[in-house]
């Protein structure tokens, strides 16, 4: 590899680093938001918080790397045309071509890592984040046993328990049931125990008081029992791990047994093109973004006031050919045969891309040489 290419290929992986980093942890956060609240409502461990984050990063990575590859493009060639390094290369006879072979380096170590996170580590990861969530749905003691909290774990309804000894024994015991419209339920109990029947899990309480509010008419029962036998089944989300997802195989299990996957999840023969071409969509789109991006920056006129016009046209030429993919998804689905055009997005970027490489070398004429030679030939004799 050239000098040159060696030192531009090094920026652009710089900032594609940093890019993702910030892209990464802005997605990040607005996830491990909601991920925190529904986690450690329910009772569960920071350890547990950090293995779901884990195991939804691959997800989030997948979504930012074509825009931060894009991001980094526009930003180190915004930058060496700004320091007219690009223009001192193409004095020395560098032709846009050329100049363009490190973005092309560039793009297929992005295309080559989104394809591994699409074929491989994505799916897994999507697989073992759906045991983990019924594997903890289905622990009653992890999401109800937390003894100083206040726990939801169920819409409508909240649970707190003052301490636990080690006998299995809860004591002060505090149940909200809001689920019903008409009316709100409070129980409170001394003691309470959790007991496994054929029925599903239940909690005893016992020596306490019942609070029952009716809301239309606003009157307050209160009843003092011996014991009650309150059913928590129903605080235990249902098991889907029975229904295989598509987007949970990974793509060497996809190619082997096509007919039992979609056997198993249930899922059209359109549905099953549309991921599988997906797939390899994507790390071509990766590609594309970065040779766009290059592109569009080096094949307007050079101007006083930099590229910003350049930069506009190179985010809106982005926003289309991605807009591109809603359209073209739609009918794969219907019709599995149309799979060439989830393609389209790809195909249509590069010959955008490759038009202003060629126009930037000369290949094709630009407009003033256009204007020119039509005063010319006006000029000229009949």
């Amino acid at each position: 590899m050239a000098r040159f290419d060696r030192y531009m290929l090094s920026q652009l992986m710089v900032l594609f680093g940093f890019f993702s980093l910030v892209l990464v942890a802005i997605y990040w956060i607005n996830r491990a938001v909601k991920l925190f609240d529904r986690l450690i409502g329910d009772g569960q461990t920071a350890l547990v918080f950090a293995e779901f984050t884990a195991l939804t990063l691959p997800s989030v990575i997948r979504l930012v790397l074509p825009v931060a590859a894009f991001a980094a493009t526009v930003y180190v060639t915004n930058r060496l045309t700004t320091e007219s390094e690009l223009t001192v290369m193409r004095a020395t006879g560098f032709s846009p071509w050329r100049l363009a072979r490190p973005v092309v380096y560039f793009g297929l170590i992005v295309a080559l890592m989104l394809a591994v996170l699409t074929h491989l580590l994505v799916p897994a990861s999507l697989e073992q984040l759906k045991l983990r969530e019924s594997e903890i749905s289905r622990n009653v003691t992890a999401r109800l046993l937390t003894e100083g909290t206040f726990l939801h774990p169920s819409d409508g309804v909240t649970f707190y328990i003052r301490e636990i000894t080690p006998e299995g024994r809860m004591n002060d015991v505090f149940l909200s049931d809001r689920t019903s419209p008409g009316e709100s339920v409070t129980y409170t109990a001394e003691a309470a125990y959790l007991v496994r029947q054929d029925s599903g899990p239940s909690l005893v309480m016992l020596n306490g008081l019942t609070q029952r509010l009716q809301n239309e008419e606003g009157r307050l029962v209160t009843t003092r029992f011996a014991d009650l036998t309150y059913d928590i089944s129903g605080f235990i989300r249902p098991d889907e791990s029975a229904t295989p997802v598509l987007k949970h195989f990974t793509s060497p299990e996809m190619y082997r047994t096509p007919l039992y996957i979609q056997m198993r999840t249930g899922e059209t023969r359109g549905a099953f093109a549309e991921e599988w071409h997906s797939r390899f969509a994507q790390p071509l789109f990766a590609f594309m973004a970065a040779l766009l991006g290059f592109a569009a920056l080096t094949s307007g006129r050079h101007s006083r006031f930099g590229v910003w016009r350049q930069i506009v046209f190179a985010i809106g030429l982005i926003i289309l050919v991605k807009g591109l993919e809603s359209v073209v998804t739609e009918p794969v689905l219907e019709d599995r045969r149309l799979w060439p055009l989830l393609y389209l997005p790809f195909a249509t970027g590069m010959l955008i891309a490759l038009a202003m490489l060629a126009r930037a070398a000369g290949h094709l004429p630009s407009r003033a040489r256009l204007r020119r030679r039509a005063q010319a030939g006006a000029g000229g004799p009949p």
